[in-house]
């Protein structure tokens, strides 16, 4: 019966008879103004607390971390990618190498004396032995060549951590001479978050240390120091998330983005679980195929604790035409810290602090996130495009970007608990890359006042681009 009915088929096309008309496709919806103030109302604090709630069950079952390399991060790709599934949208797991660091010896001894010592991500190694110098010392931060004038070839130079990236801080010690950098952490606490970059390059080994220690070295200038820090670094695989509404422009997309993975000293809630989430909240109450004028992309990145290789990889990997079709990208790390500022990177460079502003129509952004917050309920301040979160190869392209950031390591000022609350005179999170990065420290408050706020704009913006020509 099946080769009678084919062959009739084949009969009748073959006379001339027209093939069956493929179904019709829906229309897509039009543009809705309203969308903004829809999509706010829909998106919840407690919404996005569900998929955070989940991501701490994963660190849980994966030896209390989602880094890297790790059974954790891959149940956590698979987490986000599931859930984007379930909401309608086509969802693609690209993969990239990124160079995973592992330390095997640390030791740090001025004088006979042993001091703790941490080394910085992807730190180059030393010698078994270590490198034995003299320790000269750096002036500010470390962030210009000339606060490494006192350094001299062969010693060991120490300088304060700061806003700028260790390896900028690393590479001004190399040119200058040293044999190898101790940065003296801001808090009176091993620095041993602290990474160069994967991709870090003319940089001498180096280490951090606790305020304490730090304060006390940086008054024995000329002391003998061997600081001896084995590493090795080894090619790892790791995926991205990416997701695109079915509606929208395609060649005026707006990109959300996220990092998705931990460090290996925790589970990540606030960093970056909160950032996930609150991306996860609101593509699901956006859906696959809303009524918007310009395509929406969420992006989830792997490896950005070790360099913001994820997203460096897929911005540098698209071709030319793709990357034009980018209109902006938004950034979400570090939304519900336990004494929480309110941060938006300072598109326009307003506050003169730290490297400039972003590329044009940045300015834009940060006035739409800045309205977000206050009509979540909160006055905003503007925090430097520093480079330690994945906005950084977005900028490098010339892609206006902006993003939210509820603070890190930095301690809260008495004028910012005067106008947030909290606590002065503490950091915004106490639990930065270690273990007590959990459910438990997140500040709920923010976490809601954030997810308004970036629903808020990413819907004002997949709307319309067309303030982003203003600057």
């Amino acid at each position: 019966m099946r080769c009678v009915l084919v062959l009739v088929a084949v009969t009748a096309m073959a006379c001339g008879a027209p093939a069956p008309a493929p179904p019709a496709q829906p229309a897509p919806p039009a543009p809705d103004p309203t969308l903004p103030s829809q999509l706010v109302e829909e998106v919840t604090g407690d919404g996005a607390f569900t998929h955070l709630t989940e991501l701490q069950r994963i660190a849980d079952a994966n030896n209390g971390n989602r880094a890297l390399g790790t059974p954790g991060y891959d149940a956590s790709v698979d987490h986000v990618a599931g859930v984007l599934r379930g909401a309608g949208y086509d969802v693609q797991t690209p993969t990239f190498s990124a160079r995973r660091f592992e330390v095997r010896q640390e030791q740090l001894v001025v004088d006979g004396e042993q001091v703790a010592v941490s080394a910085l991500g992807f730190s180059p190694t030393t010698p078994e032995g270590g490198v034995t110098g003299t320790l000269t010392l750096m002036v500010g931060e470390g962030c210009n060549p000339t606060d490494a004038a006192a350094v001299t070839p062969g010693s060991v130079a120490i300088v304060r951590r700061g806003t700028c990236p260790f390896a900028q801080k690393a590479a001004h010690a190399a040119t200058a001479g040293a044999a190898a950098l101790i940065v003296i952490n801001n808090e009176d606490r091993p620095l041993d978050d602290g990474t160069l970059g994967e991709s870090a390059t003319g940089v001498v080994p180096a280490g951090g240390v606790s305020r304490s220690a730090g304060d006390a070295l940086a008054g024995r200038a000329g002391a003998n120091v061997t600081l001896t820090l084995v590493t090795t670094i080894q090619e790892t695989p790791s995926r991205n998330v990416l997701a695109q509404t079915r509606t929208g422009n395609p060649d005026e997309v707006v990109v959300a983005g996220a990092h998705l993975d931990s460090v290996p000293e925790g589970p990540g809630i606030n960093d970056n679980g909160s950032g996930v989430a609150t991306l996860l909240e609101t593509a699901v109450r956006l859906g696959a195929s809303p009524p918007v004028t310009n395509a929406v992309r969420f992006a989830f990145w792997g490896a950005e604790e070790v360099g913001l290789v994820g997203s460096t990889a897929y911005v540098q990997g698209l071709p030319d035409e793709e990357r034009n079709r980018i209109a902006l990208y938004l950034n979400l790390d570090m939304v519900g810290s336990p004494n929480a500022g309110y941060l938006v990177y300072d598109g326009d460079d307003s506050d003169h602090e730290g490297d400039g502003p972003g590329p044009r129509g940045s300015a834009a952004i940060e006035r739409a996130l800045v309205e977000g917050l206050a009509a979540a309920g909160v006055p905003a301040a503007g925090t430097d495009f520093s480079g330690r979160s994945d906005y950084g190869p977005f900028i490098e392209r010339g892609i206006p970007s902006g993003g939210l950031f509820t603070g890190a390591e930095e301690i809260k000022s008495p004028e910012e608990a005067q106008r947030w609350g909290g606590t002065a005179g503490e950091a915004y999170d106490r639990c930065y890359h270690q273990a007590c990065d959990r459910l438990d420290t997140i500040d709920r408050t923010a976490l809601d006042r954030n997810t308004d706020a970036l629903a808020a704009t990413l819907a004002r913006f997949a709307l319309s681009t067309e303030e982003l020509a203003a600057g």
